[in-house]
């Protein structure tokens, strides 16, 4: 069983404003240069009809990682993010898929991802799980990962938000 991750954020945008700030090729670009870290990289960007599906890489230099991480893994972490978003079964929102892999650690991370409608107002939800598969360590390893994750998403949406109050 792994280390749950939950995430919640409200922008003030209607679903399609929200969307292209969340998952827009320019803004993806602009957010791995803010908050990428080391040898960051859009990787993948595919649209398929009202399909997308992008490949992040992103770079954390060791000095920044937790003690408990820097204890099991030497040296920078490496992280390939795959997200997927089609249209909600609604038609009103987006929903999608998350898979995070990190580079020399024997696990991964997977969500599930949407964007509701709320008003005049989109919410993302983000639920997900760290998988860790390292004996005796990995349950602490887990929830290290996921407090780190909740930190990012809510970076994230901070930048989010900016995005969608500037013109781009």
């Amino acid at each position: 069983m792994g280390s749950r991750i939950e995430h919640r954020a409200e922008f003030a945008a209607d679903v399609a404003a929200t969307y292209a700030a969340v998952a827009g090729e320019p803004a993806l670009r602009a957010r791995l240069a803010e908050l990428g870290g080391h040898d960051a990289a859009l990787l993948a960007y595919e649209v398929s009809g009202t399909d997308l599906r992008y490949q992040l890489r992103q770079g954390i230099s060791a000095d920044k990682l937790p003690q408990a991480v820097r204890t099991l893994h030497k040296g920078d972490l490496m992280v390939t993010r795959t997200q997927t978003w089609r249209v909600s079964k609604d038609g009103t929102g987006r929903q999608g898929n998350a898979t995070v892999e990190v580079g020399g650690v024997p696990g991964d991370i997977s969500a599930r991802t949407a964007l509701l409608a709320d008003g005049d107002r989109t919410v993302l939800r983000i639920s997900g799980e760290v998988s860790v598969r390292i004996p005796l360590f990995g349950g602490k390893l887990e929830s290290v990962i996921a407090e780190q994750v909740t930190k990012l998403l809510e970076r994230e949406a901070e930048f989010t938000a900016k995005w969608l109050t500037e013109p781009n």
